[in-house]
């Protein structure tokens, strides 16, 4: 090896690593993939040696990439941790925030709370993913992500947010106008279900509880929605029952376009957390989003 990879070539290669993908590595960086995939060539070139397998549709690391990006990830977090700490002498919250969620806990949070944080530290820029599934914060590259409090992993510093929430079923006064309140979790079957469905194909359950007793159901319908926010809309739209986080609901309950059901039978659980590596310096703008999220939560 003649040269040293620059530190522009290891922050390529670490995205792609981290992507396995070389559209969603460039979009990370914001620069061509053409340019990065030039990029990825001059480091191996450099290396001697090659770093990823790619075909058509798939990047794959070699054996030396996968030992190469062992080394390189922690250089690069030592480095963005060092930069952090110079920054944060000042304390001014600059940089881009990076944050997984739910879409679920994404829609809440784009109400109040990002609104808030963007007006008030206008020098970073706030990058919220919303995914389907909780993620490897350390791997995925996020500053830190959402969980419910009791789902947090054991090595992660947790912040809660807010009170204890809880799932609830609701249905618009048009769709109750046809169809008797159901007084028992049982007596759903009988009614028209906005069912959704796990990752692995299966039908959602919905749970209940009420002095020790627990009821689930593997809720069936005509309609399968994958997205909280449309079930919510089915069900204002009186096409059924809908089983949603209240907080989702709430404005909605207010206003009476959605009637609560089966409340006594709808049990709260630990709210929301942030959580962050506890082992990484904090940067400024990630204790300025905590700040903002305390004062103006979701």
């Amino acid at each position: 090896m003649n040269e040293r990879p620059t530190l522009a070539e290891l922050s390529a290669f670490a995205a792609v690593a981290r992507h396995l993908s070389f559209r969603a590595a460039a979009e990370a960086l914001d620069i061509g993939p053409s340019t990065l995939s030039h990029m990825i060539r001059d480091l191996e070139a450099r290396l001697g040696v090659r770093l990823f397998n790619r075909t058509t549709r798939s990047v794959a690391l070699t054996e030396a990439g996968q030992r190469f990006a062992g080394r390189v990830h922690p250089l690069l977090e030592g480095l963005d941790d060092a930069l952090d700490e110079v920054g944060s002498a000042g304390d001014t919250a600059r940089g881009r925030l990076r944050i997984s969620a739910s879409e679920t806990v994404a829609a809440l949070l784009l109400r109040r709370t990002v609104p808030a944080f963007l007006q008030r530290f206008p020098d970073v820029t706030l990058d919220l993913v919303a995914e389907p599934q909780f993620t490897d914060i350390v791997a995925g590259g996020y500053d830190a992500a959402f969980r419910l409090g009791e789902a947090v992993p054991l090595d992660m510093v947790a912040v809660k947010i807010g009170g204890p929430s809880r799932m609830v079923t609701v249905a618009a006064p048009a769709y109750l106008a046809g169809h008797a309140a159901p007084q028992t979790p049982s007596e759903l079957t009988g009614h028209a279900l906005i069912a959704s469905r796990t990752p692995a194909g299966r039908p959602q359950q919905w749970e209940f509880g009420r002095n020790g007793e627990v009821i689930r159901i593997e809720a069936e319908g005509r309609l399968v929605l994958n997205r909280t926010e449309l079930m919510t809309r089915a069900a204002l739209a009186g096409l059924g029952i809908a089983y949603v986080p209240e907080r989702i609901a709430a404005a909605h309950l207010e206003t009476g376009a959605l009637r609560l059901l089966l409340d006594d039978w709808c049990p709260s659980y630990p709210g929301l957390s942030l959580y962050y590596p506890g082992h990484r310096l904090v940067p400024a703008r990630l204790r300025a989003f905590i700040a903002v999220l305390r004062a103006v939560p979701p």
